[in-house]
């Protein structure tokens, strides 16, 4: 039985998204829906590398629209970098965003786009419901399957003075199309398909044992997971499994639309303090954390736990006694995470004992902790980053 009461009042919200292989090359078109007249195309230094943003000038050239590119876009995105955009922007007097890319190069797009139309710096909209004007039209477009960007409310940008990632959490942060193609996946890399797919796991397991969950949530949340548990593997070791990948794109899409409306967990809250700290890999901070996590939550949704593992693989009955449901449901996270080769751990990252107490204190003021099933001291979240070293 579901933890809530299905004719309580929620709120979904999501983009207009174009899902199948070749959507990304009706970019211009979409662009011309919009009456745009001059967009800026953003995107990252690799990708530039593949070409994939002037494919994106190409299809919007063919349309009629002018653009420009700004690639000045790092991991972890900066909040130099997007006033850096934002400057851009507005001096080539453009009228609407592209970005194209994982979810650093869409999150600089979303927050580029309110500092130009409120006339404000990034870091002010930290927090939820703090963007008082949208910004201009913005259509993004995925290279990756697993950070959702492309489809959630979530804005994650990296306050490098107080080395703190900050959250804006906004329906002004939902894009206006994505084009979710699974062929632009096909250039990730084996770590990259990993840490994403499992970074897609974060969302869905989060999404379903938040305490803002709903029924419609829950169906995302789940059906992604099914879908990680029959395409993850099969992404990571034939990277041109062309369903293979189209299934954790899906998986990734169904988890966004998850996690934007159920928000997140004490993972994503403990990875954006690691990310904003030590400028560390979100996928794979979420992987480490994942199954710890789990562990720490379980006495406060048992039942989801269950169902979580049994979607993942697991078979784990309805009467098990509580403490063999979490040893069962454990081990399925443990062993995909390891059939997926994340054998890392946060001290070979580089976390330090010297580190917890400013992680454990960022993480707990993060907004994804408010939704987590269970709140934890700051004890315990140190103890949670020490398993997880």
């Amino acid at each position: 039985m579901a933890p809530y009461d299905i004719s309580e009042l929620r709120k979904f919200v999501a983009p207009e998204f174009v899902f199948g292989k070749g959507a990304a090359e009706l970019t211009g078109q979409y662009a011309s829906n919009l009456s745009v007249k001059k967009a800026m195309v953003v995107s990252g230094p690799n990708l530039k590398e593949l070409g994939y943003p002037d494919r994106v000038a190409d299809s919007l050239r063919q349309e009629g629209v002018d653009s420009v590119i700004y690639t000045d876009v790092t991991p972890n995105p900066r909040h130099d970098e997007v006033m850096a955009g934002a400057e851009r922007f507005l001096s080539e007097e453009c009228d609407a965003i592209v970005a194209i890319g994982g979810g650093s190069p869409m999150d600089c797009a979303k927050a580029i786009g309110v500092v130009c139309t409120n006339h404000r710096h990034v870091l002010d909209f930290e927090g939820v419901d703090r963007v008082e004007r949208p910004g201009p039209p913005l259509i993004c477009i995925p290279t990756t399957a697993g950070t959702a960007a492309d489809i959630s409310q979530f804005c994650i940008i990296n306050d490098t003075d107080r080395k703190l990632k900050i959250a804006i959490v906004s329906k002004t942060m939902v894009p206006d199309v994505a084009l979710i193609d699974p062929l632009l996946t096909l250039s990730m890399s084996r770590d990259l398909t990993a840490h994403t797919g499992l970074d897609a796991l974060t969302h869905a397991t989060e999404a379903f044992v938040s305490n803002a969950s709903s029924a419609v949530t829950d169906l995302h949340a789940l059906e992604a997971v099914r879908l990680i548990r029959r395409h993850l593997l099969r992404a990571i070791e034939n990277p041109d499994d062309v369903e293979a990948r189209t299934g954790m794109m899906l998986a990734s899409t169904y988890a966004g639309l998850a996690f934007s409306n159920a928000i997140l967990g004490a993972v994503h809250a403990m990875a954006h303090s690691l990310g904003g700290l030590l400028d560390l890999p979100h996928g794979l901070c979420n992987a480490i954390l994942l199954d710890h996590v789990v562990d720490y939550n379980f006495d406060a949704a048992q039942d989801k736990y269950r169902q979580l593992g049994n979607a993942l693989g697991g078979t784990i009955p309805a009467d098990a006694p509580p403490d063999e449901t979490r040893a069962m449901t454990l081990a399925v996270f443990r062993e995909l995470k390891s059939k997926a080769g994340v054998t890392d751990n946060l001290c070979k990252l580089g976390m330090s004992a010297d580190d917890l107490p400013l992680l454990a204190q960022n993480a707990l003021a993060d907004a994804c902790m408010l939704t987590n099933p269970r709140q934890p001291s700051i004890h315990e979240v140190m103890e949670i980053y020490e398993k997880a070293c």
